[in-house]
C-alpha cells in the first residue's frame, strides 16, 4: 500500500470506546503526513538530480568518445607525419650522398686534368730548355 501526505492527513478511523485520543492520533497523522511529504519532495529532487546526472554522464560519454576518436586520429596523423619525415630525410640523405659523389668525381677529374696540364707544361719546359740550349750552342759555335 502506498502512502501520500493527503491520504495520511485525511485518514479516518472508526471510533470505539476506550480507543486512542482522536486529537493525538490526528496530530500524529499530521506529523506523519508532513514527514512523508518531505520524503516525497526529497525523492522527487533525487530523481531529478539522477536524471540530470544521467544526462551529464551521457554527455561526458559522448565527449569521451569524441576525444578518443580525436586521439586516434592524432596518433594516425603523427605516424603519417613521422613516416613522411623519414621518407623526406632519406631522400635528402640520398641527394646529399649523390651530390658528394658528384663533387668527388668532379674534383678527381679536375685533379687529373691539372696533372695532365702540369705534365704538359713540364714537357714544354724541357723542350724549351733543349731548344734554348741548342740555340745557345749554335750561337757559341758561331762565335768560335
Amino acid at each position: 500500500m502506498e502512502f501520500n501526505p493527503l491520504d495520511i492527513r485525511y485518514q479516518e478511523f472508526k471510533r470505539k470506546m476506550r480507543g486512542y485520543d482522536p486529537a493525538e492520533v490526528r496530530a500524529y497523522l499530521e506529523e506523519l503526513a508532513d514527514y512523508v511529504g518531505r520524503l516525497e519532495e526529497e525523492l522527487k529532487a533525487c530523481r531529478e538530480e539522477k536524471e540530470k546526472l544521467e544526462r551529464e554522464l551521457d554527455h561526458l560519454r559522448q565527449s569521451e568518445a569524441e576525444l578518443k576518436r580525436a586521439v586516434v586520429a592524432a596518433e594516425r596523423i603523427a605516424r603519417e607525419v613521422r613516416a613522411q619525415a623519414e621518407r623526406e630525410a632519406e631522400l635528402i640523405r640520398a641527394e646529399a650522398e649523390a651530390d658528394k659523389e658528384k663533387i668527388l668525381r668532379e674534383a678527381a677529374d679536375h685533379l687529373r686534368a691539372m696533372r695532365r696540364e702540369l705534365d704538359e707544361l713540364k714537357r714544354q719546359r724541357e723542350m724549351f730548355k733543349e731548344q734554348f740550349r741548342g740555340l745557345l750552342n749554335s750561337y757559341l759555335k758561331n762565335l768560335d
